[in-house]
């Protein structure tokens, strides 16, 4: 019987798909099962490439499934010497590179827990997860292992040449021995620095329940080669960057440094990809390049996720590439949730739809009493999960042909004298105009409305920020939305507030709000 990878359309995912036949695409079992294993050791043939990685200086990185054969199994090695322990935790701050990918798969050779930390993190936001984690070791540069000299609890090692030479005199192969129900990695949600987000922990299992994902969210199939230039400390960049396509023997593009989109769309060029999935915001900035049309990037799959996008931006990423852009919608929590099948050539991508549900996977949206919601009608987006509703506490709506709408987070609603108005919906609106480039809208306090919608608005260089514009915006979402839902306040920003993992902050914003009042 065919491999589920073999399989293309809509209607063979739903007729085909099985938690059983994800199984199919491992070597391993319920009994025995690593994520090493599977996504570097089984594909290790002489010469074949597993990462292309885009340095932010302008070079390139070539890493075949051999060299993280080996270099894991060294790094393996090295833990077991320096006394590291099935089930401990192993902390890595680094950006993409052999010696990212060497730990990360090393540690979980080893039966360690492997935990990615995002490298802008300040010395406060990696006490905070070390302190909820207790590593054993930390390993990241030697320019931040000496800033983080007086962290408590775990040994700081810097992953430089000399560590690099020593781990050559440890064996080339280790064989692991884990279980699926194992902890292979501890993941951190996004989040400010100064507010420690739940750490999400995950067996070795996971790399096959993210195979649905992989297979209708990124569309990833043997063949591809495929570019995601998410950080590798989040979900995105982890899961369906890394662990998804080298599990499938997929060769891989990542990024590493300080993003810059005309250095992503050299790499997309060079690298010949054909298959991209990145986040919304890396969208919008190779948009704002101006240059799209510029490079020779041939992809016919492509998707976006971690939050919505603007019509205009998706609009013009089409024009660009011929293809449609399509959402990739879920949480660390519940993983992937809904999609657009990426590939599936009898699927409709519906403009600024979410998608419909992947296979195996039941999601509605409900009322505050948890009934279904009719077609059309806004409710909050929820998951069933061991029997039980999960809420995502994301508010959407469903149209009569099942296709899932995105209406922002629920905290994200300004109801507004009895009215009820979409932050999102404003922001989308407001970026149709020459003046704005970036915005994000949050309900302020008025003694007679209760709120009124405020919008931060960083303008496009050039552009006028005078009464004049504002009074233009305002005008513009009128016409576009409704005589009552606009932004009563405009207030013109250099930049706005941004978690760790570049979505725009819009809690932070509404703090700084509530502290001037």
């Amino acid at each position: 019987m065919p491999k589920l990878t073999e399989y293309i359309t809509y209607a063979d995912a739903q007729r085909e798909f099985s938690s059983a036949r994800m199984w199919e695409l491992f070597d391993g079992d319920r009994d025995s099962l690593n994520i090493a294993q599977e996504c570097v050791d089984r594909h290790a043939e002489p010469g074949r490439v597993a990462l292309r990685v885009a340095h932010a200086d302008g070079s390139d990185e070539t890493i075949t499934f051999s060299d993280l054969s080996i270099w894991s199994a060294r790094f393996a090695h090295w833990l077991d010497a320096k006394g590291v322990q099935p089930g401990d935790r192993v902390a890595i701050m680094l950006e993409p590179s052999l010696p990212f990918y060497a730990a990360l798969f090393g540690a979980m050779k080893r039966g360690a827990v492997a935990v990615p930390l995002f490298t802008l993190f300040g010395p406060d936001g990696v006490k905070l997860r070390t302190r909820d984690c207790s590593p054993t070791l930390l390993l990241t540069t030697q320019e931040k292992a000496g800033l983080l000299g007086d962290l408590q609890g775990p040994r700081v090692f810097a992953a430089d040449t000399a560590l690099m030479t020593r781990l050559q005199a440890f064996p080339t192969h280790y064989e692991p021995n884990t279980g699926a129900n194992d902890m292979a990695i501890f993941q951190y949600t996004s989040g400010t620095t100064r507010e420690l987000p739940d750490a999400i922990k995950h067996t070795h299992r996971a790399v096959v329940v993210v195979m649905n994902a992989a297979l209708y969210g990124t569309g990833l199939r043997p063949g591809d080669k495929y570019f995601c230039p998410s950080s590798p400390a989040w979900g995105h960049g982890l899961w369906h960057g890394t662990l998804a396509p080298l599990a499938l023997g997929i060769e891989t593009g990542a990024y590493s440094g300080k993003f810059d989109a005309e250095r992503l769309l050299k790499a997309l060029q060079d690298y010949g990809t054909n298959n991209l999935s990145a986040a919304a915001t890396h969208y919008r900035m190779m948009r704002n390049t101006g240059r799209l049309a510029e490079y020779r990037i041939a992809l016919n799959k492509m998707s976006f996720t971690g939050e919505p996008i603007d019509p205009e931006t998706a609009a013009d990423v089409q024009k660009a590439f011929g293809i449609k852009l399509c959402s990739m919608y879920g949480t660390t929590e519940v993983g992937v949730v809904l999609a657009n099948y990426p590939g599936a050539p009898d699927f409709t991508v519906r403009d600024g739809a979410l998608g419909k549900p992947v296979p195996g996977v039941t999601v509605e949206v409900q009322r505050p009493d948890g009934s279904r919601c009719d077609a059309g009608e806004l409710g909050e987006i929820k998951v069933l999960r061991h029997n039980t509703w999960f809420p995502t506490k994301d508010r959407g709506r469903v149209d009569a042909d099942g296709y899932f709408f995105h209406a922002g987070r629920a905290d994200d609603v300004i109801i507004s004298a009895g009215w009820t108005m979409s932050a999102v919906e404003i922001e989308n609106a407001m970026l149709t105009h020459p003046a704005v480039k970036e915005v994000a809208v949050i309900g302020a306090a008025d003694p007679v409305r209760g709120l009124v919608v405020k919008a931060f608005v960083v303008p496009q260089p050039g552009h006028p920020t005078t009464r004049r514009t504002v009074t233009s915006i305002q005008d513009l979402v009128r016409s576009r939305l409704s005589q009552h839902e606009y932004p009563r306040i405009v207030v013109f920003v250099p930049d706005l507030p941004r978690t760790p993992a570049g979505k725009i902050n819009r809690k932070a914003l509404r703090d700084q709000e509530a502290a001037a009042r």
